[in-house]
């Protein structure tokens, strides 16, 4: 029998979506590359702070994972084209063409129909009929210069962050160093990259801030290495037209609309250690509620980020538990 040892994610804080989709991609790049390690996450719930664990085999060290991370992050980071696109504004029919033609060959190209299983169907569309629905994840239409496509393009691809410090100061941080940061240490946000406002720490109004946060010359800091797995990880928010109020909304993996265009996402935690599969199986699962009726298969309790609105830009607000088991 294959023995396991498990380690502490540190930097995935449990009330984080960004740090949740990371924690989806770190599982998709080891699947992709390691898929004979069987790799499954617990959370710690009886050893605070809550944080997810990855259970591995026995003898597999935090710098074999991270070298994982990096063959499994630059393998997937390929299939991140958009022909050009910059922003997730489709016409029904170029979004009903495209998906076609992915379709044909999903056969061969699996990840590439995943990721556009998780951006639209050419079956919601928009109330004046001239696009398609986006995935609720996508907070970016082009306002202060961020386009969401553009993104969901460079930021996996861009292997390093730029370099840290001032002048003289200045250091090269690797690939494999900023994936270690970002998985088994707490987050320093050292990076002047673009993110995808997942982040609750990049809901910082303009009122507290000392500039325009649609200056394009303003660099706000992030955590590069967990943008570029919680890209990896947007693949697996498959989304789905579901009708409401009359018409068809798009609907994704682990997410609920409320009225008057509210939307929250939800992830379990659970304490047994459980595979990537049954994880969305969770986020599938009608239980996944406030109330959480998923206790009777290990789930300790239910997180859930908001998504707000601040002027023309969409933040998620950190996690709060839901009502308790």
């Amino acid at each position: 029998m294959t023995s396991y040892v498990t380690h502490r994610l540190e930097g995935l804080e449990p009330d984080n979506l960004l740090a949740f989709m990371a924690l989806l991609g770190l599982l998709r790049t080891l699947e992709e590359v390691r898929p004979k390690w069987h790799s499954r996450v617990s959370w710690t719930v009886d050893k605070p702070p809550l944080r997810p664990a990855l259970r591995v085999p026995e003898g597999v060290d935090s710098d074999t994972i991270a070298h994982a991370v990096v063959e499994g992050l630059d393998l997937l980071a390929q299939y991140h084209e958009f022909g050009g696109l910059v922003d997730l504004t489709l016409p029904p029919e170029d979004a009903a063409r495209k998906l076609h033609e992915i379709l044909k060959s999903a056969d061969r190209d699996r990840y590439t129909a995943d990721l556009w299983a998780a951006l639209v169907s050419d079956a919601a569309i928009s109330r004046d009929g001239k696009k398609v629905e986006p995935t609720p994840l996508c907070l970016m239409f082009g306002q202060g210069h961020q386009h969401f496509l553009e993104r969901l393009k460079s930021v996996p691809q861009q292997r390093t962050p730029p370099k840290r410090g001032k002048r003289r100061s200045k250091i090269t941080v690797s690939e494999t160093a900023c994936l270690r940061e970002a998985l088994f240490e707490s987050w320093k946000r050292h990076d002047a990259t673009p993110s995808f406002r997942w982040d609750p720490n990049e809901d910082v109004r303009y009122a507290l801030r000392a500039h325009n946060p649609t200056d394009p010359k303003t660099k706000e800091t992030t955590q590069h290495g967990a943008n570029r797995l919680a890209a990896i990880g947007l693949s697996l928010l498959t989304v789905t037209p579901r009708r409401q109020a009359g018409g068809v909304r798009l609907a994704v993996l682990g997410g609920q609309r409320e009225s008057r265009g509210g939307f929250v996402f939800r992830w379990p935690i659970w304490q047994e250690p459980i595979s990537l599969a049954a994880i969305r199986a969770l986020l599938g699962h009608p239980g996944l509620g406030s109330d959480n009726k998923l206790a009777v298969v290990g789930v300790k309790e239910i997180r859930q980020a908001r998504r707000i609105s601040a002027g023309k830009f969409m933040n998620f607000t950190r996690a709060e538990p839901t009502t308790a088991p």
